[in-house]
């Protein structure tokens, strides 16, 4: 095989130490290996780059393992002049009985030096940020829901039904009763006259339905989930408050992803934050749909089409734009609502709803990359010129039904 790049290193990268394999190819046509053990330690880390620059490699290849490999790319990145490249351990495997550390660093630089690695999306440091702050408000939000789940047990074990009649339970009017409950007091019409807004018109039902048996125990439970979840929640508002200080030079963009049916301010940031600003990383809307895990697998063998499920892509951009995907399909009117419904009832909605999250981030990818605003194409886009198929359809139907059916132009 041809030899495409002549100094390029390989890394092996564990949580202790790195294995640093550099392949030199010379004037007389042979290639020269030296291979080096480092720590991790951020000094150590320096010795191998500066070890690096004297033998002036100019290609490195890591694989991805788990989070070990971002603070060496943090260091080797800090250096000018090397192309590094963020490797898929699938795309490296070693074959059984030839694995060892030394062994892994050299088979990748190996592959490296003759064009055969192809690297992973990495963003650039601002974006990197972006993604850790967006994460751990996702993160946030889970662990809240869960305290709320768990609010909602002790209730029902108590005998509280305060859920069958307030939609939310965790809203002003609940949150005074719980935190009276917590309290111990037992009056239901005091605690009924806690309700607010629409809620007293219940005051009633709120009665019946505060009359439970919470015991001591349960009552402190109650105080400490309710003291986690008021703490969770000022946990979620600095981070956001973060992400909107980090974000406002990216306004233009967020404000044209909040164009498309669906996608929320919160959407938007995740959408930034997992693609970045930067399309030129993808080179077709296909490709950035194949990375983020949104698309059918393509498995195919002997003629035969195999299971088309989709990979393990992006999870916390699926995830964004699954939620988005939810709300355009609650829409009333649009072409996302129409293209949730027509799918769903011939593929189910599981696979309707990953269908209309493909077309999000497909639309997302053209507004980054083109600067242009979304404009939807309308219920009736499945309809257009194909009137004589939905008419004739439609006339079935209805002779199907016992009708008989005479149609006549819509001016006579």
């Amino acid at each position: 095989m041809d030899v495409v790049y002549r100094r390029c290193c390989g890394i092996d990268v564990h949580k202790r130490s790195i294995a640093v394999c550099v392949s030199i190819w010379t004037d007389d046509g042979a290639i020269r290996k030296e291979k080096r053990m480092f720590g991790t330690t951020t000094r150590e880390l320096r010795q191998a780059a500066d070890w690096l620059s004297k033998i002036a490699v100019t290609h490195i290849a890591m694989e991805a393992t788990g989070v070990y490999w971002e603070p060496i790319w943090h260091v080797l990145e800090q250096r000018s002049g090397w192309q590094l490249l963020l490797v898929n351990a699938e795309h490296c495997k070693a074959l059984r009985g030839k694995k060892t550390d030394l062994k892994d660093g050299e088979r990748i630089s190996d592959l490296l030096q003759h064009g055969l690695l192809s690297g992973s999306f990495v963003p650039p440091h601002d974006i990197r940020a972006l993604r850790d702050l967006t994460r751990h408000r996702v993160q946030l939000q889970q662990r809240r829901a869960t305290i709320a789940n768990r609010i909602q047990k002790l209730l029902e074990k108590g005998n509280i039904k305060l859920a069958s009649v307030a939609t939310d339970v965790l809203g002003v009017s609940g949150r005074a009763m719980l935190a009276r409950l917590a309290e111990g007091e037992r009056d239901e019409q005091k605690l009924a006259e806690l309700a607010r807004r629409r809620l007293r018109g219940k005051r009633s039902e709120l009665e019946a339905a505060l009359e439970g048996c919470l015991q001591e125990h349960q009552c402190f439970l109650l105080r400490e989930m309710l003291t986690d979840l008021e703490q969770l929640e000022k946990s979620v508002a600095r981070v956001q408050d973060e992400i909107r200080k980090r974000m406002t030079q990216y306004e233009p963009i967020l404000e044209r992803l909040e164009t498309i049916k669906g996608v929320s301010r919160v959407t938007a940031w995740s959408l930034v934050a997992e693609l970045g600003v930067d399309m030129t990383q993808f080179p077709t809307a296909d490709h950035v749909a194949s990375w983020a895990g949104v698309c059918p697998g393509n498995n195919q063998s002997g003629g035969k089409r195999k299971s088309g499920k989709t990979r393990s892509g992006n999870r916390w951009l699926r995830r964004a734009l699954c939620e988005a995907a939810w709300a355009a399909a609650h829409s009333k009117n649009t072409y996302l609502s129409v293209q949730f419904k027509r799918l769903a009832i011939r593929r189910g909605g599981k696979r309707a709803l990953m269908a209309v999250a493909h077309t999000i981030l497909r639309i997302a990818y053209h507004i980054i990359r083109s600067d242009k605003v979304y404009s939807d194409l309308g219920a009736d886009y499945f309809d257009q010129g194909r009137e004589r198929q939905l008419t004739n359809r439609l006339v079935k139907r209805l002779e199907k039904l016992g009708h008989q059916v005479v149609l006549s132009p819509a001016g006579s």
